[in-house]
């Protein structure tokens, strides 16, 4: 079920879903608009050219209020606001219309698991001939959110609770599951 936004102003009030900071206006009639926070992360080139899954990426990471995304250029990008989802709840990453109408592409690999806090690291790629100037503050998504049918077993703890700024890929840190 998409909770409404009297459902999601209710939760705010009630301290049971966390987001900081907010303004009204944000809450929209089934989601919460997010905007675009200051920090923004690139992968440094590697000696041979190659990202592995296994190794640690590095990343040259800047603190901005305005951010030049060239056309095919990838930077990740973190929202303003810090969330906290409690346990029986999930949340979508969705860009805003307007903004993939001008080819800005804006993914987190779309899910929120119940349980995660921290602020969300979006993925941003311009898909256009030509730059596109990134403002903090601007709003960028929505974030849906969902309720579950019930409270998860075992909610997120994974390797990126607790992030702050545009945090970059520690898929090096799996533990791959034996075949």
């Amino acid at each position: 079920m998409i909770l409404s936004d009297k459902t999601i102003i209710g939760m705010l009030r009630e301290k049971t879903l966390l987001i900081e900071p907010i303004e009204e206006e944000q809450v929209q009639p089934a989601s919460v608009d997010i905007r675009l926070g200051d920090t923004f992360s690139i992968v440094e080139d590697s000696p041979d050219g190659i990202i592995t899954l296994q190794n640690e990426i590095r990343y040259k990471t800047i603190q901005t209020d305005k951010y030049l995304l060239l056309p095919g250029q990838f930077v990740l990008a973190t929202t303003l606001e810090y969330f906290a989802l409690p346990n029986n709840i999930t949340a979508f990453v969705e860009g805003r219309s307007s903004l993939g109408r001008m080819g800005l592409f804006i993914q987190n690999a779309g899910w929120v698991d119940p349980g995660f806090e921290g602020e969300i690291t979006l993925e941003l790629f311009n898909a256009n001939r030509c730059a596109i100037e990134l403002q903090s503050g601007r709003r960028v998504g929505q974030l849906v959110f969902a309720q579950m049918d019930d409270t998860a077993l075992n909610p997120y703890h994974g390797k990126y609770q607790g992030q702050k700024g545009a945090t970059g890929s520690k898929v090096f840190m799996d533990k791959e599951i034996n075949r």
